[in-house]
């Protein structure tokens, strides 16, 4: 690394960071820009569900990083470490301080393993899994699975990809029954939410999806502990104004009620989305919530992408405050916002006029072959593509929307949104 100031300092080089830094150069190719990102190695991570289903080959997710950088982007190879934004700085772990005028940061989510007691140790077993860790021990344990309880669940903290727990567990569904070992499973999706899916259209057909596959759908079921010695999963009951649950229907489970609100499941196999949260270097940092909802989150303007406090500094992806899933659909959407706002600050001081409106979209897979394609925005609003919607209902099980996500959409992402065209 040679320079120490850039116009425009990016921190993280995943989907949003390659984006943004390939949107602006494409814009403003004289930009002087510095992306910190430690990683060699970039993954589709999208892909990964269809990885756990034996349906992807793991290999093709991965790209070296080194690829992925636009021209004329200097790639600091170093972890970010602490902001200075009264003194525009960036300090690396290296020790070296960078220097900027516009700032954005968009460095992904942590995977906060230790913040539900037991799993880590029950990663290491051979009947946990998770795709969000390791996609192919997945596939390997639902190959094996010889029947019993099949538990997925996902935490109430935010993830990425929110539609991803579900997902694995429809598809579960279909290699069981191709395995023969369907009848003896009972295939529970337990979530700490109301719903199975937010937006109403969408959560209809999932909810037909569930009847017509015979899974076991358990709300309010708030994951907390994991015995992996006894195989079990504790849930707390987050029914609201409620302290005590009762198990209605045992349906074969053999769960029970400890003490007033904890509910205990056996399981022989257990799928579940990790705790997540904003990397600790922005948690800690001035430029995260301080309290509320959001504490630890970076705090932006739901909007404009603007820091609420540091008028140069931007930010978009998994550690932003917003309240919409977090996708790489919601990121195509958010960089050409934060591009403008940058291009138009440094040619007038001012912002622009682009607005996000908290699209995001989750391609959800309800089977091998078939998938729903959920859009929508800010307050659960349905906002498809007008142009896909001419031709497509995507709140149904499409094959259409299936061959999108399995080809178009990594196409779209290696040689469209990386190269910053889209």
């Amino acid at each position: 690394m040679s320079n120490t100031h850039y116009q425009v300092v990016i921190v993280g080089g995943g989907t949003a960071g390659i984006m943004t830094a390939a949107q602006l150069k494409r814009k403003k190719p004289d930009l002087t820009i510095g992306l910190i990102d430690p990683s060699s190695d970039h993954w589709y991570q999208p892909a990964w569900t269809l990885v756990g289903a034996g349906t992807f080959n793991m290999g093709d997710t991965r790209r070296k990083q080194a690829d992925q950088i636009p021209a004329g982007v200097d790639w600091i190879q170093d972890h970010a470490e602490t902001f200075q934004p009264d003194s525009n700085q960036v300090t690396l772990r290296s020790g070296k301080m960078l220097t900027y005028e516009h700032l954005v940061v968009c460095p992904g989510i942590k995977l906060d393993i230790d913040a539900l007691p037991g799993l880590r140790e029950a990663l290491e077993t051979d009947s946990v899994c998770s795709n969000y860790i390791d996609p192919e021990k997945t596939w390997r344990i639902i190959k094996n699975f010889k029947g019993g309880n099949a538990v997925f669940t996902q935490p109430s903290t935010p993830i990425k990809c929110g539609g991803a727990p579900q997902k694995i567990a429809y598809l579960a569904d279909e290699a069981f029954r191709k395995q023969g070992v369907r009848e003896k499973t009972n295939l529970v999706f337990a979530t700490p939410g109301s719903v199975i899916f937010g937006v109403k259209d969408f959560a209809n057909t999932l909810m037909q999806v569930i009847h017509k596959k015979g899974m076991i759908l358990k709300t309010f079921y708030n994951p907390v502990k994991i015995d992996p010695v006894k195989k079990q999963i504790h849930f707390k009951w987050s029914k609201p104004g409620e302290n005590a649950c009762v198990i209605t229907e045992d349906q074969g489970l053999k769960e029970y009620v400890e003490g007033e609100s904890t509910i205990i499941m056996p399981y022989d196999m257990l799928h579940l989305a990790p705790p997540q949260s904003a990397p600790d270097f922005v948690k800690q940092s001035p430029l995260a919530y301080q309290e509320g909802p959001s504490k630890g989150w970076l705090e932006v303007d739901i909007n404009t992408l603007q820091h609420k406090r540091y008028a140069n500094i931007f930010g978009l992806g998994d550690a932003a405050a917003l309240p919409t899933a977090k996708t790489g659909a919601a990121i195509r959407k958010q960089a050409p916002v934060v591009v403008a706002n940058i291009l138009h600050r440094i040619r007038t001081g001012a912002l622009a006029t682009e607005r996000y409106e908290g699209y995001s979209s989750c391609p959800l897979v309800t089977g091998y072959g078939k998938m729903v394609l959920a859009e929508f925005k800010y307050d659960n609003v349905r906002d498809s593509d007008p142009l896909l919607s001419r031709f497509f209902d995507t709140s149904k099980e499409l094959w259409s929307m299936w061959v999108l996500k399995k080809y178009g959409l990594p196409w779209l992402y290696w040689n469209r949104m990386m190269k910053g065209r889209m």
